[in-house]
């Protein structure tokens, strides 16, 4: 099945995407959260409930946050700082490589926007070879 850039993103497409990703494992957090890693290097995760990520009217503890690492402080910022952007970032993840997205927000990406976002996260976890390696594979020219 063809994907096109207009197709709203799905949570099964984060771990479908994560998965795609080569030499990539799975480990599980302490509440069976998945853990996707290369080379034992964290990527995407999706985190347990935490006192810095919580409702602002209720109060109530988001269950449904992913985390993305990012390549840089400039990448981080550039999809943090778009108003209307679903990524966010707490006080906990100050000058920590990653950004936030809410399960429940993630239909708000589309497919296409999801893999970038997926793709960069490993690649900004991947070993120098490997990350050389799917670059020359999926750049093109």
């Amino acid at each position: 099945m063809s994907f096109d850039g207009s197709l709203a993103a799905r949570v099964e497409d984060v771990h479908a995407l994560a998965l795609g990703m080569p030499h990539v494992t799975v480990e599980r957090g302490p509440a069976g959260n998945p853990v996707y890693q290369v080379g034992g290097r964290s990527f995407v995760f999706f985190r347990t409930p935490r006192p810095d990520a919580v409702d602002p009217e209720t109060g109530e503890r988001f269950r449904d946050v992913i985390v993305f690492w990012v390549g840089s402080e400039v990448d981080k910022q550039a999809l943090v700082g778009d108003e209307s952007s679903p990524f966010f970032t707490t006080a906990h993840f100050d000058g920590h490589p990653s950004v936030l997205l809410r399960a429940g927000r993630v239909g708000e990406l589309s497919r296409e926007e999801l893999a970038e976002v997926v793709q960069e996260a490993w690649l900004s976890r991947a070993s120098a070879r490997r990350a050389a390696a799917w670059l020359d594979e999926h750049q093109p020219g």
